[in-house]
């Protein structure tokens, strides 16, 4: 238990912020399953339709904080790898 005021602050903050964390991350899962789903379905229209978004959700994820940058683009390229497959 934190024993200072400012510790009790910053225990409820890094708990909100790694409740936002999750739901991001969660959301950027869901995201990319749905778009490798239709890349192996062989749904390649709908999954290039599907890519813009998901490289956005990368974005906005690194934007916020929730990834790391270079994460972000790994995943981004290796996406667009499997779409070129």
């Amino acid at each position: 238990m934190p024993n200072t005021k400012s510790a009790e602050r910053r225990m409820r903050n890094s708990q909100r912020k790694n409740l936002q964390n999750n739901a991001v991350k969660t959301r950027l899962r869901r995201a990319e399953k749905e778009f490798r789903a239709a890349v192996v379905a062989g749904k390649k229209d709908e999954a290039a339709k599907l890519l813009p978004g998901v490289h956005s959700a990368y974005d906005k994820a690194v934007k916020t904080g929730a990834i790391v940058r270079g994460t972000a683009n790994r995943k981004k390229s290796r996406l667009a790898i499997a779409l070129k497959k």
